[in-house]
């Protein structure tokens, strides 16, 4: 019975192969664009047209509003499906609108950024290191490794279990749970990366001795 137990518990926490092939753990990470989410800041350039081109921000219900264009849907679009769909509703007004989409700042949506919660080297408002906790949001890039998340947090603080950290992902509808090697990692052992997937969730824990 207890042999059962252990074993399940493995399968339910086994680790994610190295990242020594992009292509072995995401659908397309080659051809990922990102996402707009509600809060980032847009760059809305229409060619030939200065006056409706400005910089909006994203609202809480994933809409922008725009001269000439009201509550047009911006959030889960990539900035070139946006703009195209920018130049369709000024078609209207303006003779064959070329319109150009810049993402100056954000996160996108929540179904994309990476979360890490636990013990990670965090900022404190005066700018030193913040001791215990920590909850973060990032927005996933092309490519992103577990090593690319540890320099966007600013590592592991002293009080972090980095070789028990896990990461929670959703795989077919389910959730699933794989043990990662953060100490390892940061320590140089690069096998100890591995690829992340928009929507994961790094479970950092602390270290009770």
């Amino acid at each position: 019975m207890a042999l059962a137990l252990v074993l399940g518990a493995c399968a339910a926490q086994q680790g994610l192969p190295p990242s020594t092939s992009y292509s072995s753990q995401t659908a397309s990470p080659e051809t990922y664009s990102y996402q707009i989410g509600p809060g980032d800041q847009l760059q809305i350039f229409v060619w030939r047209n200065p006056e409706v081109s400005q910089n909006v921000t994203v609202r809480p219900d994933g809409k922008i509003t725009t001269p000439l264009v009201e509550d047009l849907q911006a959030s889960g679009k990539t900035p070139n499906q946006l703009a195209r769909d920018l130049e369709k509703a000024l078609e209207t007004y303006i003779r064959q609108p070329i319109v150009t989409v810049i993402v100056a700042g954000g996160i996108g949506p929540y179904s994309e950024q990476i979360r890490v919660i636990g013990q990670v080297a965090g900022q404190q408002a005066g700018g030193g290191r913040a001791a215990g906790p920590q909850a973060q949001a990032i927005a996933y890039r092309q490519k992103m490794t577990l090593l690319d998340v540890m320099v966007a947090v600013g590592g592991l603080n002293e009080f972090a279990a980095g070789n028990k950290t896990k990461v929670v992902r959703v795989v077919d509808g389910k959730q699933q749970e794989y043990q990662v090697r953060l100490d390892d990692l940061l320590n140089g052992d690069i096998t100890a990366n591995v690829d992340m997937l928009p929507g994961d969730i790094l479970i950092i824990p602390e270290s009770w001795f």
